[in-house]
């Protein structure tokens, strides 16, 4: 008994770590897109997308369910998720949504939208 419920721990682990994605910095987003190689998408809620978000970003609250119209037909395409700051986890929904429809290139902007005002970025309204 022990060494299944041992083994259901590693697999429950290791799905959970599967779903982590790689973090990318302000600099390189911000360099994606200026070459217009990502889609960026925010995760803060509506609200806050209105009063000012990563430029070209899309609102997840409004396209969530839709969010393939809006992905490349690449696959490998860059797909860029980000939430409130290095402690918010809510982008996950967006890159796993990602990641589902078959996006292999997903990243997370862990400095979020905090550490994109703190760094002195400009927002879009």
């Amino acid at each position: 008994m022990k060494k299944l419920l041992a083994l259901a721990f590693a697999l429950v682990a290791a799905t959970g770590f599967a779903a982590e994605y790689p973090d990318i910095s302000i600099a390189d987003l911000k360099t994606a897109i200026a070459e217009k190689k990502v889609v960026v998408i925010d995760v803060n809620g509506a609200a806050s997308y209105t009063a000012g978000h990563v430029p070209g970003a899309v609102d997840f609250a409004s396209k969530g369910a839709d969010l393939a119209s809006v992905l490349p037909a690449d696959k490998g395409a860059l797909v860029v998720a980000y939430c409130g700051g290095p402690s918010c986890s809510a982008y996950k929904k967006a890159a796993n949504k990602a990641a589902e429809l078959g996006y292999t290139n997903v990243k997370h902007l862990s400095a979020g939208i905090s550490g994109w005002k703190k760094a002195g970025e400009t927002l879009e309204k």
